[in-house]
């Protein structure tokens, strides 16, 4: 029962959550300015490790990732004018709940696997967004027919890879190396996202951008190598089933 209701929560922060808020923030922003917002995940992952987890990041890695969101935060203020945009609270939504889903699904992967955690995130999603789409797709059925091959294209990529192929590893890889460490590989994605809004989408990247980009991976790099204590107790080594221990399932929600 309990497993049930963290992939619920997991599915809030992924497969909802995220997705959702991030793609109404991408109407108004280009991809390249939520790149460099998005660039606070880390730190909000590292942070709900930390408080629903057994993490315990040394105070090195939170004074590295508080100054890099410092940067992050002085980006969205000097595009916004000196105020935020309305697309920034779209963004901050994301990240929080992208963290949460992170953290709680990084969790459920020492239990039950990266392949089923995303997979029955994916599973108790369906009650909620079924409905959803299904009424979308009625009252938006002329924008549906009109769209392009590669909106369609586009759409393909988000649902297999974005959504199922990389949170197997993502899962799979925050499960073995520890939901705060590993959270900070996402300090690649600013550089991945304005590169492929550049390619992709033709955006311009201007030297300011860039120069965010590369201070918020820089600064908060560094507490890559900053203590990550997890106060976990430790599993003890599993019985041989010639001791008479009974069979291990690993992968079943119990």
């Amino acid at each position: 029962g309990r497993q049930w209701a963290r992939l619920a929560v997991t599915a809030l922060g992924v497969v909802v959550g995220f997705p959702l808020f991030s793609s109404l923030a991408m109407r108004e922003v280009p991809a390249g300015h939520g790149a460099i917002v998005i660039g606070l995940l880390p730190l909000a992952t590292a942070v709900f490790a930390a408080w629903f987890g057994s993490e315990r990041p040394s105070p090195a890695f939170w004074l590295s990732a508080l100054a890099g969101s410092a940067l992050v935060i002085a980006f969205a203020l000097w595009q916004g004018a000196g105020g935020l945009q309305h697309a920034d609270w779209y963004l901050f939504a994301a990240v929080l709940l992208g963290a949460l889903g992170y953290a709680e699904g990084g969790k459920l992967s020492r239990e039950l696997g990266g392949l089923e955690t995303i997979s029955w995130a994916l599973v108790v999603s369906l009650p909620v967004l079924v409905p959803v789409v299904a009424w979308l797709a009625v009252a938006q059925a002329p924008a549906i027919g009109a769209a392009s091959p590669r909106a369609w294209l586009g759409m393909a990529y988000v649902s297999v890879f974005s959504m199922f192929i990389g949170f197997l590893f993502w899962y799979a890889g925050l499960a073995k190396g520890g939901v705060a460490r590993v959270g900070q590989i996402q300090l690649l994605q600013p550089f991945l996202t304005l590169a492929g809004g550049a390619v992709i989408l033709a955006e311009p990247l201007d030297a300011p951008t860039l120069a965010f980009a590369v201070a918020v991976i820089a600064v908060v790099a560094l507490g890559r190598r900053a203590a990550v204590r997890n106060t976990a107790p430790a599993t003890p080594p599993a019985a041989t089933a010639a001791e008479g221990a009974p069979p291990i399932f690993p992968g079943r929600l119990h």
